[in-house]
């Protein structure tokens, strides 16, 4: 059983927990309870009605938060030489070729939080699928981190774009912002994944789809969302 401390108590007795708020409500409730003395970030986690064993109900692809993830994003190119430059200018923080992968695969600190590959590198970048793979740093096509267009990904990356995939329960986790942001920042950014979780709805996925919504700050308690009013807050977002 998990033990709480006196600040996260404290903060979870000031609301009802069985309670479904407003995303509005949830989010002000969120800002307010967060206990620690960093910026702690705000995630959200969505309970899917989904069979995560079968391949056509996996949920997975990438959003533009508007307002980013207040963290700065480290991003990783492999690609040919005649790419490098590209990729530098556009920002990426490691950039190389097959020097890259050997240097990983020799034990190269994985200093970086996303990994962007041209599809002709994808042979090379296939060796380290047991080192990137548990990690969730491979490229992939459909999070559209496997591409041509380098300089425009790793822009995306930098400026709030993220990835997110259901784990084996179902259930989607992913940031939306720090506690610092202003309640409308954290709003906007929430009804952009939730519209995008809402549009990728898995057609084997039957019943009710949305099942659960929670929001909390890294050390605060998570607070319910109304999953009654979802469509109202992904329309936001359009």
């Amino acid at each position: 059983m998990t033990r709480h401390g006196k600040k996260y108590r404290d903060a979870a007795s000031r609301y009802d927990k069985q309670t479904p708020y407003s995303a509005t409500e949830a989010l002000d409730l969120i800002k307010s309870l967060a206990p620690a003395k960093f910026d702690e970030t705000v995630e959200v986690v969505f309970g899917l009605g989904i069979d995560a064993r079968k391949a056509d109900q996996i949920v997975r692809g990438t959003v533009s938060l508007p307002h980013g993830t207040g963290k700065e994003v480290r991003v990783a190119v492999f690609c040919s030489a005649d790419k490098e430059a590209e990729a530098k200018e556009a920002g990426a923080d490691v950039v190389g070729g097959t020097d890259l992968v050997e240097a990983i695969q020799g034990g190269r600190e994985l200093d970086f939080d996303v990994a962007i590959a041209t599809p002709d590198m994808m042979s090379e970048v296939g060796k380290l699928g047991r080192v990137l793979g548990p990690r969730g740093l491979m490229p992939n096509p459909k999070a559209g981190t496997v591409t041509q267009d380098v300089a425009k990904t790793v822009q995306e990356y930098k400026a709030g774009r993220i990835e997110y995939r259901n784990d084996r329960y179902g259930n989607v986790h992913a940031p939306i912002g720090k506690v610092s942001f202003e309640r409308d920042e954290l709003l906007r950014n929430l009804a952009a994944l939730t519209d995008e979780i809402v549009r990728n709805r898995p057609a084997g996925s039957k019943g009710r789809y949305m099942r659960a919504m929670t929001v909390s700050s890294t050390m605060g308690p998570g607070v319910k969302v109304d999953v009654g009013r979802v469509e109202e807050l992904a329309a936001l977002a359009r």
